[in-house]
């Protein structure tokens, strides 16, 4: 694609590197027929071709409007274009760039202003989610169904077992998942421990970073990235394997750091080494002698949801079911598994219609299989998925816990 980029443009790093995805797009299209919003709406202006064009128009001196602005936000960056993508467009950046330029030369009306300020607020402090939480619990009999199905029920994180001085991995704690469901890691520690791992946790260490970031409040998600390096770097610096991170979306986050801070002085070859250490956990228990856990699967019939940080964010495909194959589950076949379910992290707030569409479509393919658990690798998709199915969602990694 030809370019004409404003010298204003060209001047910033930003820029650049937006000019230098730009030219890589031919505009073939193959994009929109897996762009999950495209098949929503059939309008070319919500598909990644022409949000491509638009984020062009902006950076070559056109004036975006609200409508432009609107396009940009319904796109859930699932990444599921750059999957298709032949010529290995980064769309998913050039979103976040085109995003950050329109955000800075159209104001949002007041009721979407202080839904992302609240957002930011308190999705990434678990002190401030915690007790919110605690009231939707106790409240949940009163409120409507519809939102008494979005308040997670509580269930037991059980124990979680002491390092022995074995090897050691670091786990994030995160944000949403800490309050909402603490089970994840706790099933993690404990199926570490049955493979002889200790998994440790660093108290300092919070949010990934990905909730500020992708709501344009960029300086903070980054100030969130350094306080964990912080936070991790005296175990990277004893010698710990990985940094596990359970949820995938933080996962592919944290894999990033060293890309969005590469320009940081001060924190640029740390963010390096945390993102090589960063690993979901299904890579590392793909490589892993999985002998030691038997066959929990036997005659249990589920269907794994992939989420799109895992299976288009970070490319890992299969993996997670071939895991859950080895230990004798059997998996369901879900039609169109390549599609968002709508959760796309804050995107269920702040475009509900669409997710809710998008979360139909996927509970009625998950479903269609009849199984008895729908298991996937995302605190938001768990959540989103589990307020609109029949069947219970859970981690897959609590279906290989010990505990169970």
């Amino acid at each position: 694609m030809q370019t004409q980029i404003l010298p204003e443009f060209l001047a910033t790093p930003a820029g650049r590197e937006a000019d230098a995805i730009l030219r890589s797009c031919v505009h073939c299209g193959f994009c929109t027929a897996t762009c999950p919003t495209y098949q929503l709406l059939g309008d070319e202006l919500d598909g990644p071709r022409g949000r491509i064009y638009q984020i062009k128009q902006v950076l070559e001196g056109h004036t975006p409007t609200r409508i432009t602005q609107q396009h940009l936000d319904r796109c859930l960056t699932c990444r599921s274009c750059e999957t298709t993508c032949p010529s290995g467009v980064r769309y998913a950046r050039l979103a976040e760039i085109g995003r950050h330029l329109v955000e800075e030369r159209v104001a949002r009306p007041v009721g979407e202003r202080l839904l992302r300020t609240a957002l930011v607020r308190l999705l990434p402090h678990p002190a401030r989610l915690r007790p919110l939480l605690g009231l939707g619990r106790l409240v949940r009999s009163l409120l409507p169904a519809a939102l008494a199905a979005k308040v997670p029920r509580a269930r037991p994180a059980g124990d979680w077992p002491a390092p022995r001085g074995r090897r050691r991995c670091l786990v994030l704690a995160g944000c949403v998942q800490s309050v909402a469901t603490p089970l994840t890691n706790a099933a993690a520690a404990r199926l570490l421990d049955r493979l002889g791992v200790d998994l440790i946790t660093s108290p300092a260490a919070g949010c990934c970073g990905a909730v500020a970031y992708h709501l344009n409040a960029q300086d903070e998600g980054l100030d969130a990235m350094r306080r964990n390096i912080d936070a991790w770097w005296p175990e990277i610096t004893a010698g710990c394997d990985a940094i596990l991170v359970t949820a995938s979306a933080c996962a592919g986050m944290v894999k990033d750091y060293g890309d969005l801070l590469r320009d940081d002085p001060l924190y640029a070859e740390k963010a390096a080494r945390v993102s090589a250490l960063a690993r979901d956990p299904a890579e590392w228990l793909a490589a892993a002698d999985l002998s030691p856990l038997g066959a929990p699967g036997r005659g249990r019939r589920i269907a794994f949801h992939a989420p799109c940080t895992l299976q288009h964010g970070q490319q890992i495909k299969g993996v997670v079911e071939g895991i859950l194959t080895r230990l004798g589950f059997t998996l369901s076949v879900v039609p169109d598994a390549h599609l968002c379910c709508g959760s796309a992290g804050t995107y269920s707030l702040t475009q509900p219609e669409l997710s809710l569409a998008l979360r139909s479509n996927k509970v009625f393919a998950l479903e269609s299989g009849a199984p008895e658990l729908i298991a996937t690798a995302n605190i938001g998709c768990q959540l989103h998925l589990g307020a609109g199915s029949g069947v219970p969602v859970v981690h897959w990694l609590e279906l290989l816990d010990p505990a169970n």
